[in-house]
């Protein structure tokens, strides 16, 4: 670390660098530091479960694999660990296609802030991490996933998306809603189906925490790094 921080006050802070030249070292330094120290979670087992075999599943699945790699780039451990049911794994998905696929009122960042929030409130760290890489993405901020899972309440979000939070938040912990939660969401425009909508996806996620716990689930590596570097258009 002392080294770290050394070529960081050496190699940066002493030339005036734009923001992304600052994240991708950053980002490559961490990632090089993870790797010589075997902090990769690809060293410990994705589940305390049995992860099957790709070939030995029903084909439906396979192509769902498929699917997702094409799309990621790597298989989420997620869709490995719960391959170990099938018949859940087909109905977790297609609830999850059906809350957080659909077009509606809330964004694509609003829909994971709500899952990072929940998600760091019942201290699931599979979510946090997997969908504070897709809060990076979606919200083009790469600080934003981080801040939200510490402290939502001190994050840099808007009056909008900071009601959306409070409502998500308790959802998440089941505490009891009274009018005056739907009346708060009223004020930034969103509607009582909205409500729904995040409050579905609280609930959603809030299961999907506690089988995380309960399989030991760990995120991909790749996750960790996804967002973080701004894309330099001049490339």
């Amino acid at each position: 670390m002392a080294a770290f921080m050394a070529r960081c006050r050496s190699h940066l802070f002493r030339r005036v660098f734009r923001k992304s030249q600052v994240l991708e070292f950053l980002a490559r330094c961490v990632l090089a530091s993870s790797s010589r120290s075997g902090f990769c979670s690809s060293q410990h087992p994705i589940s305390r479960f049995p992860v099957p075999k790709p070939a030995s599943l029903p084909q439906d699945i396979r192509d769902a694999f498929s699917d997702l790699e094409e799309k990621t780039g790597f298989i989420p451990n997620v869709a490995k660990v719960l391959a170990h049911r099938p018949e859940e794994f087909r109905a977790f998905f297609k609830y999850y296609e059906a809350l957080m696929l659909k077009e509606g009122n809330l964004t694509k960042a609003e829909k994971e802030m709500i899952v990072v929030a929940t998600s760091a409130a019942n201290n699931c760290m599979y979510c946090v991490i997997s969908h504070g890489a897709l809060l990076r993405i979606y919200s083009r901020n790469p600080l934003l996933g981080e801040q939200i899972a510490t402290n939502w309440e001190l994050a840099d979000v808007s009056p909008r998306e900071r009601a959306i939070l409070k409502f998500a938040v308790k959802v998440g912990r089941s505490d009891t809603l009274n009018e005056g939660d739907f009346e708060a969401l009223s004020q930034h425009g969103l509607s009582q189906e909205d409500a729904w909508d995040i409050g579905a996806i609280s609930a959603f996620f809030a299961m999907s925490n506690r089988l995380a716990h309960v399989t030991d689930m760990r995120p991909n590596d790749e996750f960790f790094m996804m967002g973080r570097v701004p894309k330099d258009k001049s490339r």
